[in-house]
């Protein structure tokens, strides 16, 4: 079974910054897309920002200026620099990545809160 581990969530000022990371264990292989979604309470989980193989990158309007999104290969472990946060950033931010053949995989999700 495939598994993604995310770290990073917590609380903080709006201003703030905060680093989420996804790491994928290595029975996942032929990643092509490592992203990160987010579902605030009451919510539908949105799109957040995406990083393909090749380094193209993906954010949602949002987020665009603020938040970055990285990936080291070697590691599986994709990245979400999230700074300027805002109030309404707050939610539940879960880790994604497709494989080929065709397959989603979900991380358990991280909770980022930020105060006003």
């Amino acid at each position: 079974q495939g598994q993604l581990v995310e770290s990073g969530g917590g609380l903080v000022q709006a201003g703030g910054s905060l680093r989420l990371a996804c790491t994928a264990s290595e029975s996942i292989f032929s990643i092509n897309v490592m992203g990160w979604y987010r579902q605030a309470p009451g919510n539908q989980r949105e799109f957040v920002a995406a990083i393909i193989r090749g380094g193209v990158t993906n954010y949602a309007d949002s987020v665009k200026g603020r938040f970055t999104i990285s990936r080291d290969s070697a590691k599986n472990t994709v990245f979400l620099q999230m700074n300027s946060l805002k109030p309404e950033d707050t939610a539940v931010y879960y880790c994604a990545v497709d494989v080929y053949p065709p397959r989603r995989y979900w991380g358990q999700g991280t909770q980022v809160t930020v105060s006003s």
